[in-house]
């Protein structure tokens, strides 16, 4: 087999299974099939109903492609897979998510995954969720990179490219503002999240320490890479109630008087003041909450980067996909940057990665490249 792109890809097709078939999973099958490098090898599911089935139809694909999805996780990873990109949801069940994966890594694989928060920045990561991966690491020879689907990259290598073209930095702020109708999550949207509870009701993303657990790791990552160190983090947050009854597009209908926006922030402090910010505005309809920021088009979604300083720098970043669904755009942006890493995983030594560790390459031999 030829190289692709002209060089700078092996010669021989990394074997790369995505586990998973969820709102990051279709993506990842469609990211792989259009990798050069990467060869799809395997489909995992956990529902019957879509065993048997095409990847290229789970991943909204318009034509097959040869890969039947299965449940015989053992049998898959016998195999000795070279890469697996996790792509099971960890929000409800961070246990279950980090044995598959230290499963996979002793199996020998490059594992990369949005499903383990704490593993964001490793450095930090509490030894009970650290410690197995190292031991798999040890034991197996793969290695792990986990990123968000918020996305990462947003909250990392984005907000730190930017702060370099400044002169004089006062503070950094990395938004994701999002509509949570389209996304098909209903059990997180509704009882992690909240949507749609009463406004006594406690959800458990906004719950004391929580948020940090999930973002303190790039608030982290962000200040080690500037050089400064953070007094502390805090948290800030909001709830809006939805002042009617709103019917969405795929998660059902939402009550007059229940939660229908959140706004939070995860601050890194330095100096006594709020210098690296990560904040999220979520929505399950624009008619909450409409005074809080939105997209500049009034989209499902965007991304912004605010460097404020001298000069003043803002970016804001809109993907679409599945049609003008910039939620799936969001989380296919979060996937690219996972599933465009394998290759250079692949060619490093095993280990725990992180955002810093690896770098951001460019779309080597998929310019006009549709997944096949």
């Amino acid at each position: 087999m030829e190289r692709c792109g002209g060089g700078g890809y092996p010669p021989r097709m990394i074997p790369t299974v995505v586990w998973g078939t969820g709102n990051v999973g279709r993506l990842a099958i469609r990211a792989v099939a259009a990798h050069p490098a990467l060869e799809l090898r395997a489909v995992i599911v956990h529902n019957p109903a879509k065993v048997g089935r095409d990847a290229g139809e789970l991943g909204g694909l318009d034509h097959l492609l040869g890969v039947e999805a299965t449940d015989d996780t053992e049998a898959v990873l016998a195999g000795r897979p070279r890469a697996v990109v996790y792509a099971a949801s960890g929000d409800v069940r961070p246990d279950e998510a980090l044995a598959d994966i230290t499963r996979a890594i002793r199996a020998g694989a490059v594992v990369v995954s949005p499903a383990l928060y704490p593993l964001y920045d490793h450095r930090s990561a509490p030894p009970e969720f650290r410690d197995p991966v190292l031991a798999a690491i040890a034991e197996g020879g793969g290695s792990l990179f986990a990123s968000g689907v918020d996305p990462g990259w947003g909250n990392d290598v984005l907000p730190l490219l930017l702060s370099g073209l400044g002169t004089t930095i006062d503070a950094i702020r990395c938004q994701e503002i999002f509509d949570y109708s389209t996304y098909d999550q209903p059990d997180s949207v509704r009882n992690l999240v909240g949507m749609g509870q009463p406004m006594d009701f406690q959800p458990m993303m906004l719950m004391p320490s929580i948020p940090t657990m999930v973002w303190g790791g790039q608030i982290r990552m962000v200040a080690r890479a500037l050089g400064v160190e953070l007094d502390e983090i805090r948290e800030t947050s909001e709830r809006r109630a939805l002042a009617t009854t709103v019917t969405t597009r795929s998660m059902g209908t939402f009550a007059a008087g229940t939660q229908g926006a959140i706004r939070f922030e995860v601050q890194g402090v330095v100096g006594g003041e709020p210098r690296i910010v990560i904040e999220h505005v979520t929505r399950i309809h624009p008619s909450c909450a409409p005074d809080w920021p939105v997209p500049p088009d009034g989209g499902d979604g965007a991304h912004r980067v605010v460097i404020e300083g001298r000069p003043r720098i803002e970016v804001t970043v809109e993907a679409t996909d599945e049609g003008e669904n910039r939620s799936a755009g969001g989380n296919a942006t979060a996937v690219g940057r996972l599933v465009g890493a394998i290759d250079w995983l692949t060619a490093a030594e095993p280990g725990l990665y992180d955002a810093l560790d690896v770098p951001l390459r460019p779309a080597i031999g998929r310019l006009g490249r549709k997944p096949s």
